[in-house]
């Protein structure tokens, strides 16, 4: 199934970029994570690519080490957003906002408005924060443990959804003429009444063309995947392997097919961070040199929250010790499906380094190389059904972003793996998805 649809392809818009190197790179904005006209530049260059959607994560607290590093992202996603679908036409914009932290209404309400305002190029990836810190921002002191916020996850979900169908797709009427608008029967309060949430509904607005915003997930958990299989159109994953890859999708489809969902209609998309050169040999430098920029003790930090261990554990030139990896992932901070990923790393006995240089700190691949190169691995990928596409995570966004579209999506198009123009207007339709049912 994989390999017959055509390759989706994301562009992950962090900050100054994936490395953590990237905000001292020559040229390149130190604070681009609260600059709106570097989302926008680096959300044209991908227009100009022909890809499917920006993405957009979210870091709704200050970070550890600000000293040394900036934000990751410092806006509201749904600002950044609005931002981007004005002066794009064509490119999806896909924006992460959690179920942990927010209210069902005002979630659907402000994602819906920017949808319909693009004309239905909005996704929104559902996220179940685990950080401490955030949850302290929004007044949620007792923070509930791994079940508890996946059970108010799953029910949140449910209502976002039952207000973005609130309005039949019919129920605008505009008949100047006659003095209707609309037809009240097909706007419909959904009065839900649950464990977490009370909400009465409707929206304030109608469907965009493509119904309602997509529905992105990624979470790597047992609960995660639940989830995602029983409401998400795309999938991210943090497979680090074809072996993995295929792993996982062959079992979020299954559960997928458990809801009675068609699992072919599930895209799954791995992250991929890039660093890419004109030569492998350049490439590897410019490698070396974003890791020279890169602060040691905030990447250990960080890479010790991903791992979930005590950063006093870490040394660069020796292996994570074994004794440090946790047995029980009940309450795990950090993403599980991210800390499955570095934990594989970790168990190979590589040095702390090493780890770093494959994953980076968050778990997601690392491919350093050229363009041709990167495109051939996208490929093989796809080809083998790890993958529907992928998320790019370029080193650094400032020319790091032109670079994937200049240097790789050619290699990809030459293949025939990518579209030569757009020939939908909505990111459903980018993404071959099947049709939102209304009741």
């Amino acid at each position: 199934m994989t390999s017959q649809r055509r390759l989706l392809l994301n562009m992950n818009l962090i900050g100054a970029g994936a490395h953590t190197g990237a905000w001292r790179w020559p040229g390149n904005d130190p604070s681009a994570f609260a600059s709106i006209e570097s989302y926008v530049t680096a959300a044209r260059h991908s227009e100009r690519g022909l890809l499917d959607a920006v993405f957009l994560a979210d870091t709704p607290a200050l970070r550890d080490g600000i000293a040394h590093h900036p934000q990751l992202q410092g806006f509201d996603p749904v600002v950044i957003a609005t931002a981007v679908t004005a002066v794009t036409q064509r490119i999806g914009v896909i924006v992460t906002a959690s179920t942990t932290l927010s209210e069902p209404y005002d979630l659907a309400r402000r994602i819906q408005s920017v949808d319909v305002a693009s004309g239905g190029r909005v996704g929104w990836n559902v996220v179940v924060t685990g950080t401490p810190a955030a949850a302290a921002n929004f007044g949620h002191l007792a923070f509930p443990d791994k079940s508890g916020r996946y059970a108010r996850a799953e029910e949140f979900v449910d209502v976002v959804l039952a207000l973005w169908r609130s309005w039949h797709p019919d129920a605008v009427i505009a008949d100047v003429a006659g003095g209707t608008y609309a037809d009240p029967a097909l706007i419909r309060a959904i009065d839900h009444r649950g464990r977490h949430f009370e909400v009465a509904g409707p929206l304030t607005l109608p469907p965009s063309p493509q119904g309602h915003p997509v529905i992105v997930q990624a979470g790597g958990s047992p609960q995660g995947r639940a989830l995602a299989a029983r409401t998400a159109d795309v999938i991210f994953s943090s497979a680090t392997t074809v072996t993995h890859g295929r792993a996982f999708a062959a079992d979020v489809r299954a559960l997928a097919a458990e809801h009675r969902r068609d699992p072919r209609s599930v895209a799954i998309l791995p992250g991929l961070i890039t660093v890419l050169g004109g030569t492998e040999q350049e490439a590897r430098q410019r490698a070396d040199d974003l890791h020279e920029l890169s602060d040691p003790a905030d990447t250990l930090r960080r890479l010790a929250f991903g791992l979930a261990v005590d950063v006093a554990d870490l040394r660069l030139d020796e292996p994570v010790p074994a004794g440090a990896f946790r047995a029980d992932l009940a309450d795990l901070a950090p993403s599980e499906g991210n800390y499955q990923a570095l934990l594989a790393l970790a168990r190979q006995g590589l040095p702390v380094r090493e780890v770093l240089r494959r994953a980076g700190t968050g778990g997601h691949r690392v491919f350093v190389g050229t363009g041709e190169q990167v495109a051939q691995d996208i490929a093989q990928w796809h080809a083998a059904g790890a993958a529907d596409g992928f998320n790019l995570m370029p080193d650094v966004l400032s020319d790091g972003v032109p670079a994937l579209i200049d240097e790789v999506l050619p290699h990809l198009r030459a293949a025939g793996l990518v579209r030569h123009g757009y020939d939908t207007s909505t990111l459903r339709g980018h993404y071959a998805l099947p049709e939102p049912e209304f009741g």
